[in-house]
């Protein structure tokens, strides 16, 4: 079991990785094969949109057919192979197409260790496993900003993405070897998602998993690099800076919200204290743009730090899940969580369109008011949900 979690980990930095690593590679991109912004906010949302949608059929593959050939099996053909058709990229359809694969690939990898722990360990732990998982999982989010631009500039992004290509196939096939299936339960396999569905309960949780995620992730897995390029000039090497500080406070907060639900006796509150946070540091580069220096990094820091509720909005939501259908239940808030980033992704292309060919700022300050107004009004929802603790 523990060389099949330490599996899991690889496959969920490889995952966190390939969610981000857009922002670092914006500036060669747009130079070699005429990548925009716009290109690579439409790839990167369509990341997050074919991860989403994969989430119904993985949800019932692990209820069905286990975690260990479903994440074996994608992350190998999807992955590996999505890896390999950007290296061979000669234009933004290209990148689209890879990173489509690529979202197929990672799919199931976060929700198979989220099935094995909720099937094999107290439900008490849930949210702390949850977040040492992704506390872990996102050093992928750390390699994706200085190390890849440092690698990028050794190697070329070419030969880089064929590395990239051979480790993901490498991890698929310890996933096959390592991963075990945890017991089968009664009636596994029955039910649907319409049962999840019909629990009022659980809406307000997915309205909040629908909002927390997306501007952390929309902003360190794309914006953050033209951002920096466009408001202060910076290279490729202060991006990877600026990345590596916001990935850092998102692998922090992570461990912090971790066992934090056991400490307080509350998720609701936890999660809605969290975000408040998020939402400061939000207005504050709003109103803010070009203030720079330290002033504009730890607001970006502040926003990972606190923007790293998903796996407390998850444990929240699993409390209500009946235990036949706990895979369906966490990739159904997955699919909302994952599936918002891409539909943000894409209005914020569209949004940075718009503004852009005024202020260098104007587009940003357009990007932070969507995410900031966007998760206001999630909260409002929030505040709605039951609390629950196991």
């Amino acid at each position: 079991m523990i060389a099949g979690i330490a599996a899991l980990v690889a496959a969920y930095v490889l995952s966190q990785f390939y969610r981000a690593f857009l922002a670092v590679l914006a500036p060669v991109l747009e130079v070699e094969i005429g990548a925009g912004a716009e290109d690579l906010a439409a790839a990167s949302g369509l990341w997050f949109l074919v991860f989403a949608a994969m989430q119904i059929p993985v949800g019932s593959a692990l209820d069905r057919v286990g975690p260990r050939r479903t994440a074996a099996v994608l992350l190998g053909a999807g992955g590996a192979g999505g890896a390999a058709v950007f290296a061979m990229a000669q234009g933004p359809g290209a990148v689209t197409l890879a990173m489509a694969l690529i979202g197929v690939g990672c799919a199931p990898v976060l929700m198979a260790s989220y099935y094995i722990f909720a099937r094999t360990y107290s439900a008490a732990v849930f949210g702390t496993l949850a977040g040492v998982m992704i506390g872990v999982g996102s050093m992928g989010n750390i390699a994706s900003s200085l190390p890849l631009a440092a690698a990028v500039e050794a190697f070329g992004w070419r030969q880089t993405l064929w590395g990239l290509a051979g480790v993901t196939l490498a991890v698929a096939l310890a996933l096959g070897l390592l991963v075990r299936d945890p017991p089968k339960v009664e009636g596994a396999g029955k039910g649907s998602l319409l049962d999840l569905l019909r629990m009022p309960a659980l809406w307000p949780v997915l309205i909040m998993m629908a909002v927390c995620y997306a501007p952390a992730a929309g902003l360190r897995g794309l914006w953050v690099g033209p951002y920096y390029a466009d408001v202060f000039g910076a290279d490729a090497a202060a991006i990877g800076v600026a990345t590596l500080v916001m990935g850092g406070a998102m692998v922090l907060g992570n461990f912090a919200y971790g066992p934090l639900d056991r400490v307080l006796g509350t998720r609701k509150w936890l999660i809605f204290g969290g975000n408040l946070g998020v939402l400061v540091c939000l207005i504050g580069l709003w109103v803010m743009p070009e203030a720079g220096g330290w002033l504009t990094l730890g607001l970006l820091a502040g926003l990972g730090f606190f923007g790293a509720s998903f796996p407390m909005v998850m444990a929240h939501g699993r409390a209500f899940f009946p235990p036949h259908l706990v895979g369906r239940g966490v990739t159904l808030l997955n699919l909302f969580g994952i599936g918002a980033v891409g539909i943000a992704q894409g209005a914020t292309g569209r949004i940075h369109t718009a503004l852009d060919g005024g202020a260098a700022a104007a587009p940003y300050q357009g990007i932070f008011a969507f995410f900031a107004i966007t998760l206001a009004a999630g909260m409002v929802v929030y505040l709605f949900s039951r609390d629950r603790t196991d």
